[in-house]
């Protein structure tokens, strides 16, 4: 099993999810910041 590193192959395979969900953090801020844009400073109209 020479080259076998557990712990290389659960890296390879965390950068690939935390990838994967930095993509979604970054869309879903993106949509509250402009949902708070488009909602005024009054928080009655939240």
């Amino acid at each position: 099993m020479s080259g076998h590193s557990k712990f290389a192959n659960i890296k390879h395979k965390k950068e690939k999810n935390d990838a994967a969900k930095g993509k979604i953090f970054t869309i879903i801020g993106r949509e509250i910041a402009v949902a708070v844009k488009e909602g005024g400073p009054d928080p009655a109209n939240n």
